[in-house]
C-alpha cells in the first residue's frame, strides 16, 4: 500500500506545483482586484467566470474521464481514443465559438453590458481553446507526464499574470497620461490614441481580467502545437460512439454539479437583497470565497492525480482498502487547511480591500463546504469505477435542487450568507446520498468513525482558539493593538495547529481492528 500512496502523493505534488502557482498568483491579485476594481466591476468578473465554468463542462463532453477509462482497456489503441476525443471536442467548440462571435453584441446587450461585445468573443475563445487543451492535458495525465503538465500550466499562468500586470499598471498609467496630455477624460480616449483600446477599456475594469485570460489561452494552445503535429491521428467511429455513451452521462452529471457550484453567482442578478447593487454583493462574496482558496486548491491538486490513480488500481487486490486509506489522509489534510486559514484570519483578511472585508464571516462555512466537496469526490469514485455513471445524474441533481431552493428562498433576506449556506447544505446532501449508494453498489471500507474523529479534532481546536482569543486577546485589531499581542495570538494558534496534527496522526495511523472487517467492506 505504501508505494501506490507515495506515487499518488508524488504526482499530486507535481500537479500541485502549477495548480498552487495559479491559485497563489490569483490569490495575490485579489489585493489588486479589490483595490483597483469597484465591488461592482469585480462582481461582473465573477459572473463571467461562472458562465465560463458551466459552459466548459458542456464543451468537453465528459471525455476527460472517458479517455482515462478507454485508454486503459486491453486491446484498445490509446491513439484512437484521444483522436476521437479531440475530433468531437474540436467540432463542438468550433461551432460554439462561431456563434459567440456572430451574436456577441446582442448577448452583451442582453446581459446589460452594452459596448462590451468583445468580452463575449473573448469568452468564446477562452472556452473553445480550453476545451480542446483539456483533452490534451488529460493525455499528459494518462501518460503520467506530470512535469510537462505542470510546465504548460505554469506558462499559461505566467502569461495571464504578465498580461494582468501590464494592463492594470503600465497600460492604465499610459492611458491616464495620454488623456492628461490631450486634456480629455480617460474614457474619451479611442483606439486611435492607444492601439490596445481595440481590445480593452482605457480605465481598469472587468475587461482587463477577461482579456488577460484570453491571451493566456492562446499561448497555452500554441504550446501543444508541436505535439499535435507529431500526433498520429487514428479515428474510430465505433469507439467514439462507445466513448460518448460512457462520457455524456458524466457530462450531464457534471453539469448540475458545476451549475451547483456556480448557480449562486448567476442568481445574484435576480434574487440578491439589494436589487440595484447585486453586482456589488457578488463582488464582496467572491472576494470572501477567495480566502478559502487553500482548501479548493488542495482538492483540485488531489483530483488531477487521484482520478487516473483510482482507475489504474481498480483491479488490484486490496484496492478498496487503499481507497479508504486515501480518504482518511485526505480528510486529515483538509482539516489542517481549515485551521491554517481560520487561525490566521486576522492577518489573511487584510489581503482584501476595505470595501470587500465585510464578507469574511462566510469563510469558515466555505472552507467546510469545500472539505465536504473533496470527500464527495472520493466517495463518488464508485460509480465511475463500476460503470454506473448514470447514477451520478441523480446525485448531482439532488444537490442542485438544494442549492437552488436555499438561494432562491433565503438570498432575498440574507444575500451572500444564503449562498454560503447553500454550498454547505448541497455538498452535504450529495455526500450522504453518494456514500449510501456506494456502499450498496461498490462497497469501500471507509472507516467513518475515524473520519468523524478528524472532524471533531478540527472543530475542537477551532473552538478552543475562539475561546482563548476572547478570554486573553479581546477584540484584537491588526494595526491598532500592540505588536506583542499579535505575535502572542499567532503563536498560540500555531501551537493549536500542532495539537491538531498530533491528534490527526494518531487517528489516521491507528491500526485497523481486523483485516477481515476491511476486506468485507464494513466501516469501523
Amino acid at each position: 500500500m505504501g508505494n501506490p500512496l507515495r506515487q499518488l502523493a508524488g504526482e499530486t505534488a507535481i500537479y500541485g506545483l502549477s495548480t498552487i502557482l495559479a491559485r497563489i498568483i490569483n490569490f495575490l491579485f485579489v489585493p489588486v482586484y479589490t483595490r483597483m476594481l469597484t465591488t461592482e466591476s469585480y462582481g461582473v468578473v465573477t459572473e463571467f467566470m461562472a458562465y465560463i465554468a458551466v459552459l466548459q463542462v458542456v464543451l468537453v463532453l465528459g471525455l476527460e474521464t472517458g479517455c482515462f477509462r478507454f485508454a486503459n482497456r486491453q486491446g484498445v489503441n490509446p491513439v484512437k481514443v484521444y483522436s476521437d476525443a479531440l475530433a468531437a471536442v474540436f467540432g463542438v467548440s468550433g461551432v460554439f465559438l462561431a456563434l459567440m462571435i456572430a451574436f456577441a453584441e446582442p448577448i452583451s446587450s442582453w446581459l446589460g453590458y452594452d459596448g462590451y461585445g468583445s468580452c463575449i468573443m473573448y469568452v468564446g475563445g477562452i472556452l473553445a481553446m480550453d476545451s480542446v487543451t483539456a483533452i490534451l492535458f488529460a493525455k499528459l495525465r494518462q501518460e503520467h507526464k506530470a512535469l510537462k503538465f505542470a510546465v504548460f500550466k505554469t506558462v499559461k499562468i505566467i502569461t495571464e499574470t504578465v498580461a494582468n500586470i501590464l494592463l492594470f499598471f503600465p497600460f492604465a498609467s499610459m492611458c491616464a497620461r495620454r488623456a492628461a496630455e490631450a486634456g480629455v477624460q480617460v474614457d474619451a480616449l479611442s483606439s486611435g490614441d492607444v492601439w490596445l483600446l481595440h481590445f480593452v477599456s482605457p480605465t481598469p475594469d472587468f475587461s482587463y481580467v477577461i482579456f488577460a485570460i484570453f491571451v493566456s489561452c492562446i499561448v497555452c494552445t500554441l504550446l501543444f502545437l508541436p505535439s499535435l503535429l507529431k500526433f498520429s491521428f487514428e479515428f474510430d467511429g465505433k469507439l467514439l460512439k462507445e466513448m460518448l455513451v460512457y462520457s455524456l452521462p458524466l457530462m450531464v452529471a457534471a453539469l448540475p454539479g458545476i451549475v451547483n457550484d456556480f448557480l449562486d453567482r448567476i442568481l445574484f442578478r435576480f434574487f440578491d437583497t439589494g436589487a440595484e447593487a447585486w453586482r456589488s454583493s457578488l463582488g464582496i462574496y467572491q472576494a470572501a470565497v477567495k480566502l478559502s482558496v487553500i482548501m479548493s486548491l488542495f482538492i483540485q491538486m488531489f483530483r488531477f492525480a487521484a482520478e487516473p490513480f483510482f482507475f489504474q488500481r481498480a483491479e488490484d487486490k486490496g484496492s478498496k482498502a487503499l481507497y479508504a486509506k486515501v480518504m482518511e489522509y485526505f480528510t486529515a489534510f483538509c482539516g489542517l487547511a481549515f485551521l491554517g486559514v481560520m487561525l490566521y484570519m486576522d492577518v489573511i483578511s487584510l489581503i482584501l480591500g476595505k470595501d470587500f472585508r465585510e464578507g469574511v464571516g462566510i469563510v469558515p462555512i466555505m472552507l467546510i463546504s469545500y472539505m465536504i466537496l473533496g470527500m464527495l469526490f472520493n466517495v463518488s469514485m464508485w460509480y465511475k469505477l463500476s460503470g454506473k455513471t448514470s447514477m451520478a445524474i441523480y446525485i448531482t441533481l439532488s444537490g442542485l435542487v438544494v442549492t437552488a431552493v436555499v438561494n432562491i428562498v433565503f438570498m432575498p433576506m440574507f444575500s451572500y450568507w444564503a449562498s454560503a449556506a447553500a454550498h454547505l447544505s448541497s455538498y452535504t446532501v450529495m455526500f450522504i446520498i453518494s456514500a449510501v449508494l456506494g456502499q450498496k453498489y461498490y462497497p469501500i471500507p471507509y472507516r467513518w468513525g475515524r473520519l468523524a474523529f478528524v472532524f471533531v479534532a478540527m472543530l475542537a481546536v477551532y473552538a478552543v482558539s475562539v475561546v482563548i482569543d476572547k478570554a486573553f486577546f479581546g477584540d484584537l485589531v491588526i494595526g491598532t493593538s500592540p505588536a506583542g499581542r499579535v505575535v502572542a495570538e499567532l503563536a498560540v494558534h500555531t501551537v493549536l495547529i500542532g495539537v491538531y496534527l498530533a491528534a490527526a496522526a494518531v487517528i489516521v495511523k491507528a491500526p485497523a481492528k481486523t483485516s477481515k472487517s476491511l476486506s468485507a467492506g464494513r466501516p469501523q
